[in-house]
């Protein structure tokens, strides 16, 4: 891939592939959603009891999801992320590779947008490549879904373990659908009880 060809794949809707990553969920697994429409598309494909809504943590969903995939190694984690989000945090990818989990599965939703303040431009807009940047960091199994079926493909096996893995799709810039709950201590509750951490 040339240096730009990632801004070349198809461009592909973030509730549409959110909900064929949750048809493939069988076992209880984990899912971390990034702030705003990452979380808003989470909660419109499906609420679980496994799912955590992220509010106001920008670039915080990878970190969180590693913590649980380490705190529970037997239950696959899944983190959702947008582009702007991981660029403000980068350095988890590094940290992500280093820990090696085999249970942690992360998804980069990239439409070159900070969507939810404005739509002003990501380096992802113009220069930065999230899948190079994740191999850059040691994540061998990273790689662009150039389409729906592609992206269920990299799904499947991601979940299969041996990960980490990263996938990363090219997205358009349609606003979330769903709205979260908006009460934090009630998210922490419901999705500690969903992981089986909390005796209550």
């Amino acid at each position: 891939m040339s240096n730009a060809g990632f801004h070349n794949l198809k461009v592909m809707n973030r509730l549409d592939l959110t909900r064929r990553m949750m048809a493939q969920l069988k076992h209880d697994e984990a899912v971390i959603a990034g702030i705003g429409n990452t979380n808003f598309d989470l909660w419109e494909a499906g609420q679980r009891p496994q799912n955590f809504y992220m509010l106001g943590s920008m670039g915080l969903a990878i970190p969180i999801a590693l913590g649980v995939a380490i705190a529970q190694p037997q239950r696959h984690v899944v983190a959702l992320e947008g582009d702007g989000s991981l660029l403000m945090q980068l350095g988890c990818l590094a940290t992500v590779a280093v820990q090696a989990s085999k249970n942690l599965t992360m998804v980069v939703w990239d439409n070159g947008l900070y969507q939810i303040t404005g739509s002003q431009p990501t380096a992802s807009k113009a220069t930065a490549d999230i899948v190079a940047i994740a191999r850059g960091a040691g994540l061998a199994n990273s790689a662009w879904a150039a389409d729906e079926d592609e992206f269920e493909r990299l799904m499947a096996r991601a979940l299969e373990g041996g990960g980490p893995s990263l996938i990363a799709a090219r997205i358009d810039n349609h606003p979330g659908v769903g709205k979260t709950e908006r009460d934090p201590v009630q998210i922490r509750v419901n999705f500690m009880r969903g992981i089986g951490a909390s005796k209550s």
